[in-house]
């Protein structure tokens, strides 16, 4: 009988949370009971399972697996938990700016990421009077906190932006706010999947609630909160259309219902009957993001794609889809909810439109010499010659 793979446990802080990871060599049998525990979530860019780090899960994972293989658990090591040492008076500052930046009607998740920034910049300089802060103590934060801890480009990109914020509250430091600068942004191309790929995933997947959420996500664009965060209400079948509802940026829109999805629709409304949102999850509640991230996955194998596809990625086929068959980009980035065009055309980029027309030189090579009747001229790529 083959051996069964070692199970090895470590934590690792991910999507700002303490997280237990699951590494294993692939094995069907150890697959097969991970994905019984609905915690445990596939991380594609990790490359391995992982649930929130607690007591619970972590019981919950040696109980599992205990008698049945080995379980390495000796890099469980925990770090010492980072404590920030602020007096009182910066709390209070801290806790001003922070309610600045909710009056300034900021999302929550930026109030709370720019007011974690600025903590952790005084934090860091703690031993320098706030107004006595320059640029170079701007320099030497990041250089010692976002350079060494490989943070990225995005991240302190948020963080000049946090600081911006911060002077214009509290102007008595001597930072120049002419002088801070955000890194250029990485101008990675997203993954893309073709048209084919994205009908195998839809017919590879039986389950009718699973077809019915990857169909919406991919036939109107949407964002996974979008589609999770989705009233009943705001599908209007007569018009073909849904309404978006604070959507990013706290932008409403309206974007198209496919005609081709409404038998799908209807087959999913009248089974599972939702009571409140487009899909519930056992109470009545929102559906889980990380449930839909979990089933995509497993139909994306089943389809035999390589490439790294998530929900979004879905939403990026669509742009790209959308201006292949001639759709303008203005209309893309209305139907996107882009505050700039720039965003939408990325999409330019990854469009195969126009440049399928382009022919590479090599082909060009290869067929002057197929025109030509001249046996000794005849050639073939692939090294074989037919005698």
């Amino acid at each position: 009988m083959k051996k069964i793979p070692t199970i090895f446990l470590e934590y690792k802080d991910y999507k700002k949370t303490p997280q237990l990871l699951v590494k294993f060599k692939y094995n069907d049998y150890l697959l097969n009971l991970l994905r019984k525990i609905p915690a445990a979530t596939w991380s594609t860019s990790l490359k391995t399972w992982y649930l929130k780090d607690t007591k619970e899960n972590l019981n919950l994972i040696i109980s599992t697996f205990k008698g049945i293989t080995t379980i390495d658990s000796s890099k469980l090591t925990k770090k010492k938990k980072f404590k920030r040492n602020l007096t009182d008076s910066e709390k209070t500052l801290l806790n001003n700016f922070y309610l600045y930046l909710k009056g300034k009607r900021y999302s929550k998740s930026t109030i709370q990421t720019y007011t974690l920034f600025i903590a952790d910049f005084i934090n860091f300089h703690t031993k320098t009077p706030l107004a006595e802060l320059t640029n170079r103590d701007v320099e030497l934060f990041i250089e010692t906190v976002f350079i060494e801890r490989k943070y990225s480009i995005s991240s302190q990109r948020q963080f000049i932006s946090a600081l911006k914020i911060f002077i214009v509250f509290y102007p008595q430091t001597k930072i120049n706010d002419l002088s801070l600068e955000r890194p250029k942004k990485s101008r990675t191309l997203p993954n893309v999947l073709s048209q084919e790929e994205v009908l195998r995933i839809i017919q590879l997947t039986k389950n009718l609630k699973h077809r019915a959420i990857i169909v919406l996500l991919y036939s109107s664009g949407l964002r996974i909160g979008e589609v999770t965060g989705l009233l009943l209400k705001n599908i209007d079948i007569l018009r073909k259309q849904i309404k978006v509802e604070g959507g990013k940026g706290r932008k409403d829109r309206f974007v198209v219902l496919a005609t081709s999805y409404l038998p799908l629709l209807h087959n999913y409304l009248t089974t599972f009957k939702p009571a409140l949102y487009f899909i519930e999850g056992p109470t009545g509640k929102k559906y889980s993001e990380s449930s839909i991230r979990k089933f995509l996955f497993k139909s994306v194998q089943k389809a035999g794609i390589s490439k790294k596809v998530t929900p979004h990625t879905l939403r990026h086929s669509y742009a790209t889809h959308l201006l292949e068959n001639g759709v303008g980009l203005r209309h893309i980035q209305e139907l996107l909810g882009h505050a700039k065009p720039e965003t939408t055309m990325i999409y330019t980029h990854v469009a195969k439109k126009d440049l399928l027309d382009i022919q590479s030189p090599l082909d060009t090579i290869l067929l002057n010499l197929d025109k030509n009747d001249k046996r000794e001229q005849k050639f073939l790529l692939s090294g074989n010659r037919n005698l």
